[in-house]
């Protein structure tokens, strides 16, 4: 039986649903990443690219790129709900979906043919449906395996559809870039350069001994396999989460201790509603911190039980907060950034005395009614003389990590 898998990646996604979202904008330059001076580009919409303008690109770059263009802050909360109904769409169809990111998913139809067609009749019907019904662009991509899939969908880009039959593999493959293959990177592309391969045709002409001579085994064997489009790697519906983050590079660099508090509240208000949403608690809390000559530091702590409790939590980070700030040495904070690992199913939630559920459900509810910055929670006061909670409830020192070392913007 022929394997057949199918990648979807929506066009451009946080830009056209801000096209979607304001008909005003349609045909124009949309640009949607971080407004402030140290802002990147998250998505740029295609009329923008023709200017230069792409992901990643700092913002005031793109801003000199493309003066005329509408620059958006992101909306991820209308971006996760479109992509919840375009996941549930893709659904239908098998129940081997992986969703990649917000906008980028794998669907395994091997063996489906019974219930919805051949794989090429779903994938025209999946390309067609999602415009339809949702009202967005895509590209689709159909292929005997996820690296075939993914190349094709970006053959298709944008808003097309490309499919790779088996005997097709070696003629679709051969004029590309070694580059476009997974797990090329600039430094493996240079290397191979240097020896006069740049095409995945120049690649298949070299030998697998002469690979592993040069890269080493692991990356010598990877190579030659994907040169010839091959990719044993299954569609994984679901992947267990190991941890949860959120991170916050500031306008301009934090000095005021009741601002740099604030920032930490918030993120840590938001790390706790994604581990809400997922039905997870967390047993350690981390707080990272980056100061303005670019060095970064992390500390954590183990809680003594696994907790979805807002206020231990921030407690935990709280804590964490204040022995990074006690370094500072008259330094700003350029980054600063809420952890939470060593996550557990929230089949048994523990009930804390002196931590009331109240308090939670009151925020949770407020958040899922009015959007996550609906209810505030203040500070107890700028230098509090010790934890406010029972001392078997606080946080353990046990498994404190720390980082220091120049980092990357």
């Amino acid at each position: 039986m022929t394997r057949w898998i199918l990648h979807l990646d929506m066009d451009a996604f946080f830009a056209s649903v801000e096209q979607l979202d304001n008909p005003q904008l349609a045909g124009k330059p949309v640009i949607v990443g971080g407004l402030g001076p140290r802002g990147v580009v998250a998505t740029a919409s295609y009329e923008a690219r023709t200017f230069g303008v792409h992901s990643a690109m700092p913002m005031a770059k793109a801003r000199r790129l493309c003066p005329h263009g509408v620059f958006l802050a992101p909306r991820f909360e209308r971006y996760q709900q479109l992509s919840a109904r375009i996941h549930s769409l893709v659904s239908q169809y098998s129940p081997l979906v992986e969703p990649v990111s917000l906008d980028e998913v794998f669907v395994d139809l091997t063996g489906t043919e019974r219930l919805h067609g051949p794989p090429e009749q779903v994938a025209r019907e999946i390309h067609s449906r999602i415009p339809e019904e949702v009202g967005l662009p895509c590209s689709v991509g159909l292929a005997p395996n996820k690296l075939l899939a993914k190349l094709a969908s970006n053959a298709a880009k944008p808003g097309g559809l490309r499919v790779i039959r088996p005997e097709e593999v070696a003629g679709f493959l051969t004029p590309l870039p070694v580059e476009a293959l997974w797990g090329i990177g600039p430094k493996t592309a240079r290397k191979l350069a240097s020896r006069g391969i740049y095409t995945v045709g120049d690649l298949q002409g070299v030998e697998a001994s002469l690979l592993v001579s040069w890269f080493g085994p692991k990356l010598g064997e990877h190579l030659w396999r994907l040169a010839r489009g091959l990719d044993d790697s299954p569609v994984v519906p679901l992947r267990e989460a190991k941890s949860l983050s959120q991170e916050l590079t500031l306008p301009e660099d934090v000095y005021r201790l009741e601002e740099i508090q604030a920032h930490l509240r918030g993120l840590t208000r938001q790390v706790w509603g994604r581990l809400r949403q997922a039905g997870l608690l967390a047993r350690v809390v981390r707080v990272k911190l980056r100061w303005s000559d670019f060095s970064t530091h992390t500390r954590q702590l183990k809680l003594p039980e696994p907790t979805d409790h807002l206020g231990l939590l921030l407690e935990a980070a709280r804590q964490l907060l204040a022995r990074l700030l006690a370094t500072r040495e008259g330094r700003g904070v350029r980054l600063l950034g809420v952890g939470l690992a060593g996550l557990t199913p929230a089949s048994f939630r523990p009930l804390h005395l002196f931590a009331p559920e109240e308090i939670d459900q009151l925020v949770w509810g407020a958040q899922a009614k009015y959007g996550p910055g609906a209810l505030q929670l203040g500070e107890q006061g700028p230098h509090p003389p010790e934890s406010p909670l029972p001392k078997r409830l606080q946080p353990s020192t046990k498994g404190e990590e720390n980082h220091t070392g120049p980092a990357p913007n």
